[in-house]
């Protein structure tokens, strides 16, 4: 089945009618508490129970539009919805940039480092570590750079960051966690 979407200006027309449509976020709770689309509840999708979700949904209950940075885990939730068998989702075609581009209403909440930036900060720290340490103590530190080359070539391969995961489970990101209603 195929994922059906909408562009976010449309979203903002619909609330814009009056209507308020079932929005979630499925980012981490600190790019959500960063800055996120008015109205919009947060369900990381490392954590999204569709069943449980469900469950808790009136029956007869419209589409549930699913919004995140830039589509790419959007679809993903779509996909997990669609698996359990609910096709009444929708995802935001762009996601929150298409969001703040479009003008609609967004909320920030506190000024964090994204997680995006924290990767590239622990990447480009340890490649630096390595490479200082390989000229200074021994030659093999250079593997230390090498490791973590090649795990940002896989990330971007596979689009599965490891280390993306790890940092989001740091205590200075779960500090975030109240954001999230599931």
């Amino acid at each position: 089945m195929t994922i059906q979407t909408i562009c976010a200006r449309d979203v903002g027309q619909m609330i814009q009618r009056g209507q308020t449509p079932t929005l979630i976020d499925v980012r981490t709770p600190v790019e959500f508490a960063e800055v996120h689309a008015a109205g919009a509840a947060n369900v990381p999708l490392d954590r999204l129970d569709v069943k449980s979700l469900l469950a808790d949904r009136a029956a007869g209950a419209g589409p549930i539009y699913v919004i995140c940075k830039s589509g790419r885990r959007a679809a993903k939730a779509c996909d997990a919805f669609l698996a359990a068998g609910y096709d009444n989702v929708v995802s935001i075609e762009g996601g929150t940039d298409a969001w703040r581009a479009a003008g609609l209403p967004i909320v920030r909440q506190t000024k964090v480092i994204s997680l995006e930036r924290q990767v590239r900060i622990a990447a480009g720290t340890l490649v630096l570590a390595g490479v200082i340490l390989a000229a200074t103590v021994h030659p093999y530190f250079i593997g230390l750079s090498a490791f973590v080359g090649a795990g940002l070539v896989f990330a971007g391969v596979t689009n599965f960051c490891g280390m993306g995961l790890l940092l989001a489970r740091m205590p200075w990101n779960r500090q975030f966690d109240q954001t999230c209603s599931k």
